[in-house]
């Protein structure tokens, strides 16, 4: 199996900055695409933004411009830096990665725990 482990996570101040980070780490595996997710409290959970392989890149409207997606295939990492911070931002961020178990051919949906973030002066 795979576990997907999220970190970075925090209180920062309007207009401050987070590094979210994600590894995925267990069974022999690839990854297809990585992203980040969050749900703020009574709301649904929402994509922030997605990487694929290749680095191909795709944000939500509210993160373009403010957040930046990234991947080190090599560390079966994905990164979310995230730039001015709004109070709206506030959320559980959680880690996305779909995987292709060695010997399998089926693609899978993992998840991370989620990180906390809150943005509040």
């Amino acid at each position: 199996q795979v576990q997907l482990v999220e970190s970075g996570g925090g209180l920062v101040q309007p207009g401050g900055s987070l590094r979210l980070s994600c590894v995925a780490s267990g069974s022999a595996f690839s990854i297809n695409a990585m992203g980040w997710y969050r749900q703020a409290p009574a709301k649904e959970r929402e994509l922030v933004a997605r990487i694929l392989s290749g680095g191909t890149t795709a944000y939500a409207d509210s993160a373009k411009g403010r957040f930046t997606i990234s991947r080190d295939n090599a560390k079966n990492t994905v990164y979310l830096q995230m730039n001015s911070l709004k109070p709206d931002d506030t959320a559980v961020y959680y880690c996305n990665a779909a995987i292709v178990l060695a010997g399998d051919y089926v693609e899978m949906n993992y998840w991370g725990k989620g990180t906390l973030v809150t943005v509040s002066s």
